[in-house]
């Protein structure tokens, strides 16, 4: 048997595997240095394979020079406790009503298990990863959102200093969504809120959000909708039209708001496809949706929002 056949056999493609190398060069050099934001939920989270994937494609990331930050949320691990405990959840507007029993729980589930547990894998593939959440250091300081919703916070400021320096010492953070008061009572935050806030206090390069969904889409059932590139102001036309709308607003209004407090740019990727992460940061095509300022044109717009699929330049992709 030839080597050109052990090859075959063993489905190796080296000329294939070699491209994708070459094409991640130009945005590993690009962004050598850059804070990047991963607002970590959704099927990636709890799927097993899939967050073995996403431990190791944070490591890879971290190891070619970029510093990734991992926010986590946790609502389905909490209502599930929540449920076997017995206790009923309730939510409004979509976030959970947290009284103090909650709250035990809310802590325990995010703080206990889940940071932990995302720093294990992480440090299983020999990244160097650190549990925190956004009471420690003062980074998070919150006040009650309102008083229907109970102890669920409001951001009134971000404190990035315990974040930087953990980078500088070239640690992963991995970042519980709670905050306290000046009197410090804790309070449970919005992961989608918290990543937002947290990249423009860093000024992040990216900060990405992992979904259940394709990225935005202006027709739920047809993943052609998806729009692969918009304006904030792009966007805030759409929802005013009505052509977003739904359980869309609150996901992209995420990304508009991250945008807004100063990342560089917001994108909502599908969580469910394999290495989604890689794909967006380091290939030329990327995924999902990715939202940048109003002075930052999306070319090849066809209607309203909605972009022409199609590769772009270092310069200017996703």
């Amino acid at each position: 048997m030839s080597a050109g056949d052990v090859i075959a056999e063993r489905g190796f493609e080296p000329d294939r595997r070699a491209r994708a190398l070459i094409e991640a060069l130009p945005y590993i050099r690009r962004f050598a240095g850059a804070v990047v934001v991963i607002k970590y939920g959704g099927h990636a989270m709890v799927d097993p394979e899939l967050a073995t994937e996403f431990a190791r494609d944070v490591v890879l990331v971290r190891s070619v020079g970029l510093q990734p930050v991992v926010v986590h949320g946790g609502g389905p691990q909490i209502g599930e406790l929540l449920e076997r405990l017995g206790k009923e959840s309730h939510f409004i507007d979509g976030l959970r009503v947290t009284d103090a029993e909650t709250l035990q729980v809310v802590e325990m589930v995010l703080a206990g298990q889940i940071g932990p547990d995302i720093v294990t894998r992480i440090s299983s593939w020999g990244g160097a990863a650190v549990a925190v959440t956004g009471v420690d250091a003062n980074l998070i300081t919150a006040k009650p959102l309102s008083p229907e919703l109970g102890y669920v916070g409001d951001i009134v400021d971000v404190n990035p200093q315990m974040v930087r320096q953990l980078l500088g010492d070239e640690m992963i953070p991995v970042i519980s969504p709670l905050g306290a008061d000046s009197s410090g009572q804790i309070y449970n935050i919005n992961a989608d809120t918290v990543a937002a806030a947290l990249a423009g206090a860093l000024g992040a390069a990216k900060v990405v959000y992992l979904t259940d969904v394709e990225g935005l889409m202006l027709d739920v059932d047809d993943p052609s909708s998806v729009v692969t590139r918009a304006s904030m102001d792009e966007i805030n036309e759409m929802i005013a039209s009505g052509a977003i709308s739904g359980g869309m607003i609150p996901k992209v209004q995420a990304c508009v708001d991250a945008v807004a407090q100063g990342a560089g740019s917001a994108h909502m990727l599908d969580g469910r496809v394999p290495h989604a992460l890689l794909l967006e940061l380091f290939t030329d095509a990327g995924i999902g949706t990715m939202i940048t300022s109003p002075g930052i044109t999306s070319p090849g717009i066809t209607s309203p929002g909605i972009t022409s699929p199609g590769s772009t330049s270092p310069e200017t992709s996703s």
